[in-house]
């Protein structure tokens, strides 16, 4: 299953579940809430913060390799001459 087809098969069940959630007594809510939690921990999930952050990591990562790359280009023509 592709990404696509997995947010479309999990938006179509989450629409199921929001219409029945209104006729649903407290109890049920607190059940639901408890058991979309459980399932939502088991996936591999990160915040967006921490998304965020890596991805600042990972671009002063590449900016830091880029500018290696060149000093080692450099030198390596300074050992050719």
């Amino acid at each position: 299953m592709n990404s696509d087809d997995f947010y479309h098969h999990l938006n179509t069940q989450l629409e199921q579940v929001l219409k029945g959630y209104q006729t649903l007594n407290s109890e049920g809510k607190m059940h639901l809430k408890a058991a979309i939690t459980s399932a939502f921990d088991k996936l591999d999930l990160v915040t967006t913060e921490e998304f965020d952050a890596q991805k600042a990591v990972l671009a002063r990562s590449r900016e830091k390799i880029d500018q290696l790359e060149l000093q080692l280009q450099q030198l390596e023509q300074l050992v050719k001459k």
